[in-house]
């Protein structure tokens, strides 16, 4: 009998355990997704430029809120216990399309980040593979025996804490989706330096070896630096490269680069100048860099605002720069419809598109250091007169650490407290209950 009830609890423990990491890693990879819904929307751009589908492309948003909203909803379902069946199910599909689709990313490697986790936690795509399959092997124990799972809340209240949980996941979706991400996992956030994070540490960096390839009676023949024949006339010199010996750990930032667009004297249309990124990441003065991804697609609401702090920057000195992917001839377009009076300057669309969330959005750099950033519907104003940067809000911050803890308590705090006065709810109407009956 003693054996039994050891078994018994073993199994339960261990379907706890089970219960915990399926529904703790569903919730977390949701949560943090939904940190950054554009970014999921990229990377599902990735995989399908990949798969030769971009006329899908239009879909990616969709897409990924509907990942992100339904990561979220199905690993806080699992830790509430509701709904077991359908929850299950659902996560089970979920595990059956992405488990091979991973192992098909690890064995081809078309995108190095599988964005599981966002840009919070990155893993390689093997270790996404095997994530998987543990949570297969959980999700099998866990749907064998889910009479185990004691749901926390029943009837009535179980589809109000539901409605709410996948109300909450669309909400915080959608701000950060409307709003700069709450939390910035990324090499631009606010107090970054880029310079810094174009750099490694030399001993960690790729090692290369250079191979010679000399030829000697018509067959052709590889040395290294130490064995290459030097000194054997015999032997004719055909090429060189390098060889990747041990790859090294890779910058955070790579492919920043900055073109400046001027005006072509003959002509009078726009064109490449020359290379202005270490100019800019060393400017002393406050910078100004309005970022816009595509000229095309440019949001022009708030535009006028932009024309105001431009006006500003001219007054004050600092420079000020509209840095964009879009040709020199979508430039020269749009500024000739617009009449903004702004530098341009062009860059990777890819890298526009990590450095704000927001087409268009606005950075402020000095020497090289992200000091701040808005989106442009956030914009803040011109200072007026006698006010110096350093005493405005442009600037002072306060400590970034403090406020994110400060965030991360509220987003808890708006999750767990309505479904604990639900709880609280549920446990007086059966007490209640319980009197009438008692009463009867």
């Amino acid at each position: 009998m003693k054996l039994l009830w050891s078994i018994k609890d073993i199994n339960r423990r261990l379907v706890m355990i089970a219960r915990l990491l399926v529904g703790g890693l569903f919730t977390f990879s949701g949560i943090v997704k939904a940190v950054d819904p554009l970014g999921t929307a990229y990377k599902i751009d990735d995989y399908l430029i990949e798969m030769g589908l971009t006329q899908l492309m239009s879909l990616s948003l969709p897409l990924s809120l509907v990942m992100v909203v339904g990561e979220f909803t199905l690993g806080m379902l699992l830790l509430l216990g509701l709904y077991r069946k359908a929850t299950l199910r659902l996560i089970m599909l979920f595990l059956l399309f992405f488990t091979p689709l991973t192992l098909w990313i690890a064995l081809t490697n078309p995108v190095e980040d599988c964005g599981c986790f966002g840009d919070a936690y990155k893993i390689s795509n093997w270790e996404t593979f095997w994530k998987n399959l543990l949570l297969s092997a959980a999700l099998l124990l866990l749907f064998f025996n889910q009479k185990k799972i004691i749901p926390l809340f029943r009837g009535r209240m179980a589809s109000l804490a539901a409605c709410f949980v996948v109300l909450y996941g669309l909400l915080f979706a959608m701000h950060n989706l409307n709003r700069l991400p709450l939390f910035d996992f990324r090499p631009f956030h606010i107090g970054a330096s880029i310079p810094e994070q174009m750099e490694v540490e030399p001993e960690l960096a790729d090692v290369y070896e250079t191979i010679f390839i000399y030829s000697k009676d018509g067959v052709e023949k590889e040395f290294t630096e130490e064995d290459y024949p030097w000194n054997d006339s015999t032997w004719h010199y055909v090429d060189m490269r390098n060889r990747l010996v041990r790859e090294g750990v890779k910058p955070a930032i790579e492919d920043f680069a900055l073109t400046l667009i001027k005006e072509d004297e003959m002509n009078g249309s726009l064109k490449a100048e020359g290379d202005i990124t270490q100019e800019l990441l060393h400017e002393t003065e406050w910078l100004f860099l309005m970022i816009t991804y595509s000229l095309e697609e440019i949001k022009q609401t708030h535009l006028d605002r932009f024309r105001a702090l431009h006006q500003f920057a001219l007054e004050r000195g600092y420079p000020f720069y509209l840095v964009t992917s879009s040709p020199p001839e979508v430039i020269d377009s749009w500024e000739e419809q617009q009449r903004t009076g702004f530098r341009f300057a062009i860059a990777d669309e890819k890298v526009l598109k990590t450095m704000v969330r927001s087409n268009p959005g606005l950075m402020l750099l000095k020497e090289g250091v992200v000091i701040n950033k808005w989106d442009d519907s956030r914009l803040p104003d011109p200072l007026p007169d006698g006010l110096q940067m350093e005493e405005s809000g442009m600037v002072q911050q306060g400590d970034m650490q403090t406020r994110h803890m400060m965030r991360l308590m509220l987003i808890s705090l708006f999750l767990l407290i309505p479904l604990l006065a639900l709880k609280i709810v549920e446990r007086r109407s059966g007490a209640a209950g319980e009197r009438r009956q008692g009463s009867v």
